[in-house]
């Protein structure tokens, strides 16, 4: 389809849409509201050829919103909204699962925008899948027994290890007390399309309340393979001066790690959300 002066392409049927034509940090009101429309429908979108600094991103990602900071800054008094993702021989890849950014807070972000500044000659793609279309595979039993659900979501052993290993047990503990355990809906209702979404979220994902462990992690076990069905799915091979923009409130995101030990340096920034409900 053809949008103001830009072409948008569907990369898939069901997720992600290629943007071409168009300069991210020169937008008039109409193309930003083009590209807002694009990005709900498609819940992801990418943009290839941009050439933006730390600040031309911010502005771009401002224009939804007041940008996050991520709550370990906060928590170090820092006010940074750009985040640094840098992968080399001395610091590999940290995180290769799927997920849903910051879902151990109350009021997780809402879009991300993501940069690529550094890009590796092979391997270093990142993927997404449709929380949407996992919805939509659920029965209808299941769908109405999963809508009465909550979901216990919280940090995880292993965000703590790697973060207290760089900054140390204190801050681990001044985390806890700032940011104890949330409860999130299992389906959740978009606040701006109102469609339904599968709110599985990987590795902050602890427990269903109200279920022993063993029930939650079969059904939660379950759940995590619709995210995992690559007709859900889309994938995105990385250029240098690549942007990606995706909705978090309908997306999970899995960056692979088999491009180490190359070097790879993205940059992102995310845009505060709300707290996610479930409405029929």
């Amino acid at each position: 389809m053809t949008t103001q002066a830009f072409t948008v392409t569907p990369l898939s049927n069901r997720i992600g849409a290629q943007i071409d034509g168009v300069d991210l940090s020169d937008l008039d009101d109409a193309e930003f509201t083009a590209i807002d429309e694009a990005l709900l429908r498609y819940q992801v979108i990418f943009v290839r050829g941009q050439e933006l600094t730390p600040e031309s991103q911010a502005a771009f990602a401002g224009r939804w919103g007041p940008l996050s900071v991520f709550p370990v800054a906060k928590m170090m008094g820092r006010d940074t909204t750009m985040s640094v993702i840098e992968d080399t021989v001395e610091s590999p890849p940290a995180t290769d699962t799927w997920h849903t950014d910051v879902t151990w807070i109350a009021e997780p972000p809402r879009i991300a925008v993501l940069y690529g500044d550094i890009i590796p000659t092979s391997g270093g793609d990142t993927m997404w899948s449709s929380l949407y279309a996992a919805y939509d595979q659920l029965s209808p039993k299941l769908a109405a027994f999963c809508e009465q659900l909550s979901v216990v979501h919280h940090r995880g052993a292993e965000f703590d290890r790697i973060t207290g290993e760089i900054f140390g047990a204190q801050l681990i503990a001044d985390l806890e007390a700032t940011y104890p355990a949330v409860e999130h809906p299992l389906i959740r209702t978009h606040s701006v399309t109102g469609k339904k979404a599968l709110f599985v979220a990987g590795l902050f994902m602890d427990q269903i309340v109200g279920m022993n462990r063993a029930e939650s992690d079969l059904l939660l076990g379950y759940l995590q393979g619709l995210i995992d069905d690559p007709n859900n799915q889309v994938r995105w091979r990385w250029q240098h001066g690549d942007v990606a923009i995706w909705d978090e409130a309908s997306t999970n995101h899995r960056a692979l790690a088999d491009h180490y030990p190359q070097h790879r340096r993205m940059r992102r920034c995310t845009i505060d959300g709300e707290r996610p409900f479930y409405r029929d």
